[in-house]
């Protein structure tokens, strides 16, 4: 499970795609009390942070709409609470470009 730290417009369609899944998988957990991979770093780091996560969401959203994707699937922004902007990371941006280079996927990093 992981929410990139990158701008949207640089993830391949592979990580946009995927991110937005996962994404939606994460929002499940944090806003139903789930269990599964509620102990993950990926998890922990995005509790008390929802309306950063939804933002993020509606930035993915917008790239996939510049891309030609339809979006089917909103977020309910009146869950979308606490902080509005992520600090904590998993790995860094930079680390995060730095992985997806060695991919060799297509990601403008």
């Amino acid at each position: 499970m992981r929410i990139w730290d990158i701008p949207p417009d640089k993830l391949c369609r592979q990580h946009l795609l995927g991110e937005h899944s996962e994404l939606h998988a994460l929002w499940n957990i944090l806003t139903q009390d789930k269990n599964g991979f509620s102990k993950h770093p990926e998890t922990l780091r995005w509790k008390g942070k929802l309306k950063a996560l939804f933002l993020r969401h509606e930035a993915l959203v917008l790239e996939m709409k510049t891309r030609g994707y339809k979006h089917k699937t909103p977020l309910d922004p009146l869950r979308a609470r606490g902080e509005q902007r992520q600090n904590e990371f998993v790995d860094t941006p930079e680390e995060q470009e730095e992985i997806l280079r060695k991919k060799k996927c297509g990601c403008q990093v």
